[in-house]
C-alpha cells in the first residue's frame, strides 16, 4: 500500500514521462493520471563532487530536456534515484559483482535513497525540480539471501542493486519517509507540484 491515492479530478493536458522505469509508470498510473511515456537515452555517471541531491537533480532534468527535443505540447517529468551510504552515491550496479558488493555494503544497516523529480514545459522552457530523501534500514543479509536474490536478476537495474516493491522488499526492515519515494517517484511532493501548476485539481 503506498501514499499515492487516486484522484478524482484531472485536467486533460498532455503528460509526458521520460522514463522506462516500469514502477514509475506504475506509480503514475495509480493516480489515474493520463500520460505518454518517451525513452530518454542520458550518461548517468556521476561527476566528480555532485551531492546525491544535486546529482539526481541534474539526471532528472537532463531526461526531462532529452525528451522535450522530440515532445512537443507537453509537461515531461523526468527523475532518477540513487542510494546514499558512506559518502558514496550508489546508482545502478554494472554486473553481479557490484550488485553483491553493494547488496554487503548496504547489510545491516541504514543508508538513504534520494530521487529527484524535473517538471519541464516543452513549450515554454519552464522547470520545476524537487529531491526528496528517505532512509531505509536493511536487514542482516546472508549470504546465501544475497545469492539467492542475485539469481532474480532483479537487482541489476536497480539503484543500490535491489528493489523495494520487488522481490528485494524481503530484505526492507524499515523505512522512515516516503515509501513511494525509495520505489522511485515521491508521490505526494509530485501530487503537490502538479496541483501547483494546474495539471491536477486540488479535491
Amino acid at each position: 500500500m503506498t501514499e499515492a491515492k487516486k484522484l478524482t479530478v484531472w485536467n486533460k493536458k498532455r503528460i509526458t514521462l521520460a522514463s522506462s522505469s516500469p514502477r514509475r509508470k506504475a506509480l503514475l498510473e495509480e493516480i489515474g493520471l493520463p500520460f505518454d511515456i518517451y525513452l530518454s537515452n542520458i550518461d548517468e555517471n556521476i561527476k566528480n563532487g555532485e551531492t546525491p541531491e544535486e546529482h539526481c537533480l541534474r539526471l532528472a532534468e537532463e531526461k526531462a530536456k532529452c525528451a522535450a527535443k522530440n515532445v512537443k505540447n507537453s509537461w515531461i517529468i523526468g527523475a532518477d534515484t540513487v542510494v546514499f551510504i558512506d559518502n558514496r552515491i550508489l546508482g545502478k550496479p554494472s554486473g553481479i559483482k557490484e550488485a553483491r558488493e553493494m547488496l554487503n555494503l548496504l547489510s545491516g544497516r541504514y543508508h538513504a535513497v534520494v530521487t529527484a523529480f524535473c517538471l519541464l514545459n516543452a513549450s515554454t522552457g519552464k522547470t520545476i525540480k524537487k529531491a526528496v530523501k528517505s532512509k531505509v534500514k536493511i536487514k542482516n543479509l546472508t549470504d546465501k539471501e544475497i545469492d539467492d536474490y542475485l539469481k532474480t536478476g532483479e537487482s541489476l537495474d536497480k539503484a543500490g542493486a535491489y528493489a523495494a516493491q520487488g522481490v528485494g522488499n524481503f530484505m526492507i526492515e524499515k523505512i522512515e519517509g516516503s515509501y513511494t519515494n525509495v520505489v522511485g517517484l515521491p508521490m505526494e511532493e509530485l501530487k503537490e507540484t502538479l496541483e501547483k501548476i494546474g495539471i491536477i485539481n486540488k479535491v
